[in-house]
Protein backbone atom coordinates (compact mmCIF):
# COMPACT_ATOMS: atom_id res chain seq x y z
CA UNK A 1 0.00 0.00 0.00
CA UNK A 2 1.26 3.28 -0.69
CA UNK A 3 0.52 6.26 1.63
CA UNK A 4 1.43 9.88 -0.04
CA UNK A 5 1.91 12.46 2.80
CA UNK A 6 0.88 15.96 1.55
CA UNK A 7 0.80 19.18 3.32
CA UNK A 8 4.33 19.32 5.90
CA UNK A 9 7.65 20.86 5.14
CA UNK A 10 8.85 17.06 5.17
CA UNK A 11 11.52 15.04 7.31
CA UNK A 12 13.94 14.62 8.56
CA UNK A 13 12.19 16.56 10.91
CA UNK A 14 13.15 19.97 11.96
CA UNK A 15 10.81 21.52 13.92
CA UNK A 16 6.98 21.50 13.79
CA UNK A 17 3.62 19.01 15.10
CA UNK A 18 3.24 17.30 11.71
CA UNK A 19 6.72 16.89 10.74
CA UNK A 20 7.41 15.05 14.27
CA UNK A 21 3.95 12.87 13.57
CA UNK A 22 5.57 11.65 10.01
CA UNK A 23 9.03 11.14 11.67
CA UNK A 24 7.16 9.29 14.11
CA UNK A 25 5.11 6.98 11.61
CA UNK A 26 8.52 6.03 10.12
CA UNK A 27 10.43 5.28 13.12
CA UNK A 28 7.46 2.52 14.37
CA UNK A 29 5.96 1.53 11.34
CA UNK A 30 4.88 -1.82 11.90
CA UNK A 31 3.08 -3.07 8.56
CA UNK A 32 4.22 -2.85 4.80
CA UNK A 33 3.37 0.56 4.07
CA UNK A 34 5.22 2.64 1.14
CA UNK A 35 5.44 5.90 2.43
CA UNK A 36 6.08 8.86 -0.36
CA UNK A 37 6.86 12.44 1.60
CA UNK A 38 6.63 15.46 -0.15
CA UNK A 39 9.84 18.16 1.53
CA UNK A 40 9.89 21.87 0.78
CA UNK A 41 13.44 22.17 -1.53
CA UNK A 42 13.65 25.70 0.33
CA UNK A 43 14.27 24.10 3.70
CA UNK A 44 16.28 21.49 2.79
CA UNK A 45 20.17 22.11 1.39
CA UNK A 46 20.36 18.06 1.27
CA UNK A 47 18.23 16.59 -0.95
CA UNK A 48 17.85 12.51 -0.10
CA UNK A 49 16.36 10.25 -2.14
CA UNK A 50 15.10 8.28 0.34
CA UNK A 51 14.97 8.75 4.56
CA UNK A 52 13.73 5.72 6.96
CA UNK A 53 12.63 3.61 4.27
CA UNK A 54 10.01 6.63 2.78
CA UNK A 55 10.96 7.80 -0.60
CA UNK A 56 10.87 11.96 -0.63
CA UNK A 57 10.22 14.03 -3.45
CA UNK A 58 11.01 17.93 -3.68
CA UNK A 59 9.04 20.77 -4.36
CA UNK A 60 10.50 23.87 -5.03
CA UNK A 61 8.36 25.98 -2.93
CA UNK A 62 7.70 26.40 0.61
CA UNK A 63 5.35 24.46 2.79
CA UNK A 64 3.89 27.76 5.13
CA UNK A 65 2.64 31.16 4.40
CA UNK A 66 0.50 32.07 0.89
CA UNK A 67 3.10 29.70 -0.93
CA UNK A 68 1.41 26.37 0.90
CA UNK A 69 -2.21 26.73 -1.10
CA UNK A 70 0.40 26.24 -4.40
CA UNK A 71 2.67 23.78 -2.78
CA UNK A 72 -0.63 21.33 -1.59
CA UNK A 73 -2.07 21.88 -5.29
CA UNK A 74 1.56 20.24 -6.52
CA UNK A 75 1.69 17.30 -4.14
CA UNK A 76 -1.64 16.53 -4.59
CA UNK A 77 -1.20 16.03 -8.42
CA UNK A 78 1.49 14.26 -7.85
CA UNK A 79 0.12 11.66 -5.51
CA UNK A 80 -2.19 10.57 -7.63
CA UNK A 81 -0.99 6.55 -7.83
CA UNK A 82 -0.86 6.51 -4.12
CA UNK A 83 -3.45 4.36 -2.37
CA UNK A 84 -3.95 6.67 0.16
CA UNK A 85 -3.33 10.18 0.26
CA UNK A 86 -2.82 11.99 3.67
CA UNK A 87 -3.31 15.42 3.51
CA UNK A 88 -1.92 17.83 6.86
CA UNK A 89 -3.83 21.06 6.93
CA UNK A 90 -6.56 22.49 4.33
CA UNK A 91 -4.71 25.02 2.59
CA UNK A 92 -5.28 23.34 -0.58
CA UNK A 93 -8.38 21.90 0.45
CA UNK A 94 -10.20 24.63 -2.31
CA UNK A 95 -8.86 21.99 -4.71
CA UNK A 96 -10.34 19.05 -3.59
CA UNK A 97 -13.51 18.67 -5.67
CA UNK A 98 -10.86 18.77 -8.56
CA UNK A 99 -8.96 15.57 -7.22
CA UNK A 100 -12.16 13.72 -6.19
CA UNK A 101 -12.46 13.60 -10.67
CA UNK A 102 -9.18 12.35 -11.26
CA UNK A 103 -8.44 10.51 -8.17
CA UNK A 104 -9.60 7.09 -7.06
CA UNK A 105 -7.87 6.63 -4.02
CA UNK A 106 -9.01 7.57 -0.64
CA UNK A 107 -8.28 10.98 0.75
CA UNK A 108 -7.94 11.02 4.91
CA UNK A 109 -7.36 15.03 6.09
CA UNK A 110 -6.00 16.07 9.69
CA UNK A 111 -7.27 19.67 9.57
CA UNK A 112 -4.62 20.38 12.80
CA UNK A 113 -6.86 23.61 14.92
CA UNK A 114 -9.97 25.33 13.61
CA UNK A 115 -7.54 27.86 11.72
CA UNK A 116 -9.31 30.52 10.54
CA UNK A 117 -10.26 31.60 14.78
CA UNK A 118 -6.33 32.68 14.71
CA UNK A 119 -6.19 35.95 15.81
CA UNK A 120 -3.07 36.39 13.56
CA UNK A 121 -4.96 36.08 10.19
CA UNK A 122 -6.44 39.27 8.61
CA UNK A 123 -10.39 39.07 7.16
CA UNK A 124 -9.88 38.13 4.30
CA UNK A 125 -7.25 35.12 5.13
CA UNK A 126 -9.75 33.67 7.61
CA UNK A 127 -12.77 33.63 5.58
CA UNK A 128 -10.32 31.50 3.02
CA UNK A 129 -9.14 29.15 5.88
CA UNK A 130 -13.09 28.57 6.79
CA UNK A 131 -13.94 28.01 3.31
CA UNK A 132 -11.06 25.71 3.36
CA UNK A 133 -11.96 24.07 6.05
CA UNK A 134 -15.36 23.63 4.75
CA UNK A 135 -13.74 21.80 1.68
CA UNK A 136 -11.89 19.66 3.52
CA UNK A 137 -14.40 18.27 5.27
CA UNK A 138 -16.45 17.85 2.36
CA UNK A 139 -14.33 16.49 -0.50
CA UNK A 140 -12.06 13.77 2.39
CA UNK A 141 -13.05 10.10 3.23
CA UNK A 142 -11.71 10.89 6.58
CA UNK A 143 -11.60 13.29 8.89
CA UNK A 144 -8.76 13.36 11.80
CA UNK A 145 -9.30 15.78 14.82
CA UNK A 146 -5.82 15.86 17.08
CA UNK A 147 -8.10 16.88 19.88
CA UNK A 148 -11.87 15.46 21.14
CA UNK A 149 -12.89 19.22 21.35
CA UNK A 150 -12.19 19.21 17.53
CA UNK A 151 -13.76 15.92 17.14
CA UNK A 152 -16.82 17.70 18.50
CA UNK A 153 -16.63 21.13 17.11
CA UNK A 154 -16.65 19.14 13.49
CA UNK A 155 -19.97 16.58 14.60
CA UNK A 156 -21.60 19.83 16.08
CA UNK A 157 -20.55 22.24 12.93
CA UNK A 158 -20.46 19.94 9.60
CA UNK A 159 -22.89 16.69 11.61
CA UNK A 160 -19.76 14.50 9.91
CA UNK A 161 -18.36 12.00 12.21
CA UNK A 162 -14.65 12.65 12.46
CA UNK A 163 -11.63 9.97 14.02
CA UNK A 164 -9.55 11.24 17.30
CA UNK A 165 -5.86 10.62 16.98
CA UNK A 166 -3.94 12.80 18.92
CA UNK A 167 0.29 13.47 19.38
CA UNK A 168 2.90 11.59 20.41
CA UNK A 169 5.70 12.58 22.69
CA UNK A 170 7.74 9.71 23.97
CA UNK A 171 11.08 10.55 21.67
CA UNK A 172 11.72 13.21 24.32
CA UNK A 173 13.97 11.87 27.15
CA UNK A 174 14.40 13.65 30.41
CA UNK A 175 17.94 15.13 30.53
CA UNK A 176 18.21 16.57 34.22
CA UNK A 177 21.98 18.72 34.47
CA UNK A 178 21.01 21.73 36.90
CA UNK A 179 23.63 24.05 38.17
CA UNK A 180 22.51 25.18 41.06
CA UNK A 181 22.00 28.80 40.33
CA UNK A 182 19.23 27.28 37.52
CA UNK A 183 15.70 27.78 38.36
CA UNK A 184 13.65 28.94 35.18
CA UNK A 185 9.94 28.29 34.17
CA UNK A 186 10.30 27.88 29.92
CA UNK A 187 7.97 28.47 27.25
CA UNK A 188 8.82 27.35 23.34
CA UNK A 189 6.43 28.49 20.81
CA UNK A 190 5.90 30.00 18.05
CA UNK A 191 5.65 34.02 19.30
CA UNK A 192 2.06 34.61 17.53
CA UNK A 193 -1.07 36.46 19.73
CA UNK A 194 -2.86 33.33 20.11
CA UNK A 195 -0.20 31.49 22.36
CA UNK A 196 -0.42 34.76 24.68
CA UNK A 197 3.55 35.34 24.73
CA UNK A 198 2.85 39.17 26.10
CA UNK A 199 0.63 37.67 29.07
CA UNK A 200 3.58 35.47 29.82
CA UNK A 201 6.01 37.95 29.78
CA UNK A 202 3.92 40.63 31.67
CA UNK A 203 3.39 38.50 34.61
CA UNK A 204 7.08 37.43 34.71
CA UNK A 205 8.09 41.54 34.72
CA UNK A 206 6.44 42.12 37.44
CA UNK A 207 8.52 39.84 39.60
CA UNK A 208 12.12 38.48 40.02
CA UNK A 209 11.17 35.74 42.48
CA UNK A 210 11.76 33.23 39.29
CA UNK A 211 13.09 33.68 35.60
CA UNK A 212 11.86 32.67 32.17
CA UNK A 213 13.15 31.73 29.39
CA UNK A 214 11.07 32.05 26.21
CA UNK A 215 12.06 30.44 23.12
CA UNK A 216 10.31 31.26 19.40
CA UNK A 217 10.93 33.09 16.10
CA UNK A 218 11.23 36.73 17.60
CA UNK A 219 11.85 38.31 14.43
CA UNK A 220 8.68 36.32 11.70
CA UNK A 221 6.45 39.23 12.83
CA UNK A 222 6.01 42.95 14.34
CA UNK A 223 4.16 41.13 17.37
CA UNK A 224 7.71 39.65 17.97
CA UNK A 225 9.56 42.50 17.77
CA UNK A 226 7.19 44.42 19.83
CA UNK A 227 7.90 41.83 22.56
CA UNK A 228 11.61 41.34 22.21
CA UNK A 229 12.24 45.12 22.18
CA UNK A 230 9.87 45.73 25.29
CA UNK A 231 11.05 43.02 27.63
CA UNK A 232 15.08 42.11 26.25
CA UNK A 233 16.54 44.24 28.84
CA UNK A 234 14.44 42.89 32.21
CA UNK A 235 17.48 40.20 34.24
CA UNK A 236 14.44 37.90 34.94
CA UNK A 237 13.49 37.01 31.25
CA UNK A 238 15.48 35.95 28.11
CA UNK A 239 14.11 35.51 25.03
CA UNK A 240 15.54 32.86 22.50
CA UNK A 241 15.83 32.05 18.90
CA UNK A 242 13.86 28.44 17.67
CA UNK A 243 16.14 25.97 18.50
CA UNK A 244 16.10 23.59 15.70
CA UNK A 245 18.75 21.01 18.08
CA UNK A 246 17.01 18.68 18.97
CA UNK A 247 19.10 17.60 21.93
CA UNK A 248 19.44 21.54 23.21
CA UNK A 249 16.21 22.58 23.38
CA UNK A 250 15.35 18.91 25.11
CA UNK A 251 18.23 19.70 27.70
CA UNK A 252 16.92 23.41 27.85
CA UNK A 253 13.73 22.00 29.01
CA UNK A 254 14.71 19.28 31.26
CA UNK A 255 16.39 21.67 33.37
CA UNK A 256 13.24 24.07 33.84
CA UNK A 257 11.98 24.52 36.61
CA UNK A 258 8.15 24.35 35.08
CA UNK A 259 6.52 24.78 31.69
CA UNK A 260 4.05 27.94 30.98
CA UNK A 261 1.93 26.95 28.23
CA UNK A 262 0.06 30.24 26.48
CA UNK A 263 -1.88 28.26 23.68
CA UNK A 264 -5.15 29.46 23.37
CA UNK A 265 -6.15 27.83 19.92
CA UNK A 266 -5.95 24.76 17.89
CA UNK A 267 -6.26 21.18 19.50
CA UNK A 268 -3.72 19.15 21.19
CA UNK A 269 -0.04 21.24 21.01
CA UNK A 270 3.15 18.82 20.41
CA UNK A 271 4.88 21.00 22.76
CA UNK A 272 2.50 20.48 25.65
CA UNK A 273 3.12 16.90 25.42
CA UNK A 274 6.14 17.16 25.15
CA UNK A 275 6.63 19.00 28.63
CA UNK A 276 4.68 16.14 29.96
CA UNK A 277 6.64 13.32 29.16
CA UNK A 278 9.53 15.78 30.46
CA UNK A 279 7.72 15.31 33.81
CA UNK A 280 7.70 18.87 34.13
CA UNK A 281 4.48 20.89 36.51
CA UNK A 282 2.35 22.61 33.66
CA UNK A 283 0.57 26.06 33.91
CA UNK A 284 -1.71 25.96 31.05
CA UNK A 285 -3.60 28.61 29.72
CA UNK A 286 -7.51 28.23 31.08
CA UNK A 287 -9.34 26.60 26.88
CA UNK A 288 -10.61 24.03 26.16
CA UNK A 289 -8.24 22.04 24.28
CA UNK A 290 -5.86 22.31 26.97
CA UNK A 291 -7.71 21.41 30.16
CA UNK A 292 -8.43 18.12 27.64
CA UNK A 293 -5.00 17.68 27.03
CA UNK A 294 -4.26 17.22 30.47
CA UNK A 295 -7.37 15.77 31.43
CA UNK A 296 -7.95 19.05 33.70
CA UNK A 297 -4.86 17.95 36.37
CA UNK A 298 -2.68 20.82 35.80
CA UNK A 299 -2.67 24.08 37.05
CA UNK A 300 -4.69 26.60 34.35
CA UNK A 301 -4.09 30.61 34.03
CA UNK A 302 -6.95 32.62 32.17
CA UNK A 303 -5.08 36.08 32.58
CA UNK A 304 -2.07 38.15 33.77
CA UNK A 305 -2.68 38.04 37.42
CA UNK A 306 -3.74 34.23 37.78
CA UNK A 307 -0.04 33.37 36.46
CA UNK A 308 1.68 36.08 38.80
CA UNK A 309 -0.03 34.88 41.97
CA UNK A 310 1.02 31.35 40.83
CA UNK A 311 4.69 32.52 39.92
CA UNK A 312 4.77 34.25 43.44
CA UNK A 313 3.31 31.64 45.49
CA UNK A 314 4.90 28.26 43.74
CA UNK A 315 5.93 26.73 47.44
CA UNK A 316 2.03 26.34 48.13
CA UNK A 317 1.65 24.39 44.93
CA UNK A 318 1.58 20.38 44.74
CA UNK A 319 3.75 20.30 42.28
CA UNK A 320 5.21 17.02 42.37
CA UNK A 321 1.49 15.80 42.42
CA UNK A 322 1.20 17.41 39.06
CA UNK A 323 4.50 16.54 37.52
CA UNK A 324 3.76 12.64 38.48
CA UNK A 325 -0.22 13.20 37.27
CA UNK A 326 0.81 14.63 33.85
CA UNK A 327 3.21 12.12 33.40
CA UNK A 328 0.87 9.03 33.66
CA UNK A 329 -1.51 10.82 31.39
CA UNK A 330 1.38 11.14 28.68
CA UNK A 331 2.07 7.52 28.89
CA UNK A 332 -1.30 6.37 29.09
CA UNK A 333 -2.83 8.82 25.73
CA UNK A 334 0.56 10.23 24.07
CA UNK A 335 3.08 6.77 23.29
CA UNK A 336 4.12 6.89 19.30
CA UNK A 337 3.30 3.10 19.08
CA UNK A 338 0.15 4.04 20.19
CA UNK A 339 -0.31 6.96 17.77
CA UNK A 340 1.36 4.55 14.74
CA UNK A 341 -1.30 1.53 15.19
CA UNK A 342 -3.99 3.97 14.80
CA UNK A 343 -2.65 6.04 12.04
CA UNK A 344 -2.17 2.74 10.18
CA UNK A 345 -5.23 0.92 10.87
CA UNK A 346 -7.42 3.57 9.84
CA UNK A 347 -5.19 3.69 6.11
CA UNK A 348 -5.85 -0.18 6.05
CA UNK A 349 -9.12 0.08 6.60
CA UNK A 350 -10.00 2.78 3.92
CA UNK A 351 -7.54 1.04 1.50
CA UNK A 352 -9.43 -2.29 2.00
CA UNK A 353 -12.77 -0.08 0.99
CA UNK A 354 -11.35 0.45 -2.04
CA UNK A 355 -13.64 -0.55 -5.09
Amino acid sequence: MIVSIVGTNGVPAQYGGFETLVENLLKNKMTQIEYVIFCSAKLYKQKMERYLGAKLRYINLRANGVASIVYDLICMLLSLHADVMLVFGVSGSLFLPFIRLIYRGKIITNIDGIEWRREKWNKFTKYYLRISEKFAIKFSDVIIGDNQKIVEYINERYKKESILIEYGGDHVVHNENKKNDEFYAITVCRIEPENNIHLILEAFSRQTKMSVVVVGNWKNSRYGLFLLKKYSNFSQIQLLDAIYDFEKINSLRSNAFMYVHGHSAGGTNPSLIEAMFLELPIFAYNCEYNKCTTENQCYYWSNIEDLYEYIIKYEELELNSVKEKMKNIANRRYKWENIVVKYEKLFFDNFCKNP
